[in-house]
């Protein structure tokens, strides 16, 4: 204390005598010139109160002042009243003596109170104690918050059409089914049913199989890796109970669950858990579903359980039991009924967790809400017009990033975007002889399923477009990617591949949300899908519009993986790109609590809170134009704090509810300014 006295009385004397322009450096804090002497200098004296160095003030290099515009001094005061500072906010005189000639008088900061803000901090008058303003104590920690100001706009990212690249040349399967898994490492599989792939199973095992006239026989192939995205290297798997046109998604304790397939695998439940030594390996349940789940969607719900909806004349759903146990029974939904046409147009329905609680789901042209604590439908949405939306007219469907504010509303606002399709009768008419290509549906309906009397919004896309994927990007923004623009899902069923991306942004107003993308030359079309990557980039695989592996056909069956790397991961926007020391950050998120992310920035950048985003994405399970699970959620921010030089910390709120979020694991990205950083995964829970 002795050493900290001394230096006051050295520096504030100084200070004042000299007219030294001080720029406080404790960050947080407006500068505040001397009010003793008008400054016509060029040079000033900076110092800094350091509360990790134990509470030191420290002397750095002198730079230059910018000089003081003549008539900025207060005017004089006759009646003592507040005079103007630096930040614009009003301090009272010392015991109210009128000013002279302008000059507010100082008050006087003894040696004792050097540790707090005096009453320019904030620019709130304290209560006067013998007409002398009394400090507010400020606490160390407290010294480097950033001070809330308004956002400022996105840096620019210009005329960027995104851009492709092949990153492996051969998957060894073609991932109709695509999951990211919380480890970097991405599950792909295909069906079995044709005994055949791109990669063999290690060790030279072989399983064995019983053709349809009941003659044995032996399948060598794998039919599923584990695809490394680092590396792009695969390992292969082994599936045993045929998964082909499953569902799937990540369980709320990591794991990978899948659901459903063909034949053997029609009622089957499947686990694996990421692994890093290139031991695991799935486990499997064929009998753990109460109905053939062929075409099914599966969603986790706010509680952590798993539904399980709809397939092929199941008209129905159920949750999946715990693992090595069985159902005995599912639960009828009359929607799934109702909405099957000749050619269904149904299956792999549309499936979302509301905010409120219930669970969303559209099939066909229909959408209701099923309260899942009684499995009653207690409401029904408009009908979305315009044609068919559902496998295997195949549209495409995503919620709406999910804004989160530090108080919310009892029930958190969500849309639902539904685009592309076809007309009820174009399986049909594809499947004739000769084939009629009818064009794919180019609009999108958007509906805010909180709302107590909801009305689509309708929009039009840049192009038509049937069995694309939909996938939440981490700026807020959607990607429409794959797909064709003639046709319906099936084998040879569609023409006119959809090479060209295109980028919605749902803030725009209607008519100017769509931006098209750089194409890529690879036909991604039936049984084609698409990931986002912790590094922000689009993962690209599969596509096969023929029964077996045809390299051969007019569009092959693709083995090929392509990386799409959006205008967001420009190179001229790295200066501003955010590094999350994940080492330094929580990661275990628990319900409505704040929670800290620790990240660096050019030393050039000055961010306040509002220019800083943090979002929690819970990665899908892609498979036949749909992503399941998928959700993207912007979070409220509470404080943001500088740590040292070019590093921060934001303080967030974690999701209030499992409606809003439900239990597992996220990808979680700092954006700043637009500029999205690499995510880490991080898990939420009760």
């Amino acid at each position: 204390m002795a050493a900290l006295h001394i230096k006051l009385f050295c520096i504030l004397p100084l200070l004042f005598a000299l007219g030294i322009n001080a720029q406080w450096q404790w960050r947080g804090l407006p500068f505040v010139p001397n009010p003793l002497v008008e400054h016509h200098g060029h040079h000033g004296l900076d110092f800094n109160f350091d509360p990790n160095d134990g509470g030191q003030f420290q002397l750095f290099n002198p730079e230059p002042v910018t000089s003081k515009a003549a008539g900025d001094n207060p005017k004089p005061n006759a009646e003592g009243k507040p005079q103007p500072i630096a930040g614009g906010k009003p301090q009272p005189n010392v015991g109210g003596i009128p000013n002279v000639g302008g000059i507010p008088k100082p008050a006087v900061i003894k040696a004792e109170d050097v540790n707090a803000v005096q009453p320019i901090a904030g620019g709130k008058p304290q209560p006067n104690v013998g007409g002398i303003p009394k400090p507010a104590v400020i606490k160390a920690e407290d010294v480097n918050v950033v001070p809330d100001a308004q956002p400022q706009p996105n840096f620019p990212i210009g005329n960027n059409p995104g851009a492709w690249a092949l990153v492996s040349n051969d998957a060894g399967v073609s991932a109709m089914h695509l999951n990211v898994l919380p480890n970097n490492k991405a599950i792909m599989y295909d069906a079995s049913d044709f005994h055949i792939s791109n990669i063999k199973l290690p060790n030279n095992e072989c399983l064995p199989w019983n053709n349809n006239r009941g003659e044995a026989g032996t399948d060598c192939f794998a039919h599923a890796v584990e695809y490394d995205l680092d590396k792009n290297t695969v390992r292969p798997l082994k599936i045993q109970f045929d998964a082909w046109c499953s569902s799937g998604g990540i369980l709320p304790d990591g794991r990978f669950i899948s659901t459903g397939g063909w034949v053997n695998g029609y009622r089957s439940a499947r686990y694996i858990t990421a692994c890093n030594d290139g031991k695991c390996e799935f486990k499997e349940y064929p009998t753990a579903l109460a109905e053939n789940r062929w075409y099914a969607t599966q969603l986790t719900l706010a509680d952590g359980r798993v539904i399980v909806v709809g397939g092929r004349k199941a008209y129905s759903i159920e949750y999946v039991p715990p693992e090595g146990q069985e159902n005995k029974q599912s639960i009828f939904l009359p929607l799934l009924d109702e909405t099957t046409d000749m050619d269904e147009n149904n299956l792999y329905p549309f499936v979302h967790q509301s905010t409120d609680g219930n669970v969303f789901i559209f099939a066909n042209d229909r959408s209701v809400l099923l309260d899942p604590k009684t499995n009653k439908v207690i409401k029904e949405f408009p009908k979305l017009d315009g044609g068919s939306r559902n496998y295997p007219a195949s549209g495409m469907s995503a919620l709406l990033p999910i804004e989160l504010n530090v108080q919310n509303p009892p029930v958190i606002p969500v849309d639902v975007l539904v685009c592309g399709g076809n007309k009820p009768d174009a399986f049909k008419l594809s499947a004739q002889k000769p084939p009629v290509f009818v064009p794919a549906l180019d609009d999108c309906g958007r509906l805010r399923i909180t709302d107590p009397n909801p009305v689509w919004e309708k929009e039009v896309m840049p192009s038509r477009r049937v069995m694309g994927d939909m996938l939440n990007l981490p700026t807020g923004e959607l990607l429409i990617i794959n797909g064709a623009q003639a046709g319906v899902s099936a084998w040879w069923q569609a023409e006119e591949p959809n090479f060209t991306p295109v980028m919605y942004n749902p803030k725009l107003p209607n008519g100017q949300r769509f931006v098209k993308m750089a194409p890529t030359t690879i036909a991604r079309m039936y049984h084609s899908s698409s990931a986002v990557l912790p590094n922000g980039k689009i993962l690209v695989a599969g596509s096969n519009t023929n029964p077996g592996y045809d390299f051969k056909a007019k569009y092959p069956t693709e083995v090929r993986v392509e990386t799409f790397t959006p205008p967001y991961m420009d190179k001229a926007l790295d200066i501003h790109r955010p590094e999350i020391n994940a080492q330094a950050s929580d990661n275990k998120l628990k319900y409505g609590a704040p929670f800290g992310v620790q990240f660096k920035l050019n030393e050039q950048d000055k961010p306040t809170k509002a220019d800083i985003k943090v979002t929690v994405y819970a990665v899908p399970f892609t498979t036949h134009g749909y992503s399941m699970n998928q959700r993207l959620v912007v979070l409220a921010n509470t404080e943001l704090k500088a740590e040292g030089a070019g590093l921060y910390r934001v303080t967030a709120l974690a999701p209030p509810t499992g409606a809003v979020a439900p239990p597992g694991s996220y990808l979680l990205n700092v954006v700043h300014r637009g500029v999205p950083s690499t995510g880490v995964w991080v898990t939420i829970n009760q």
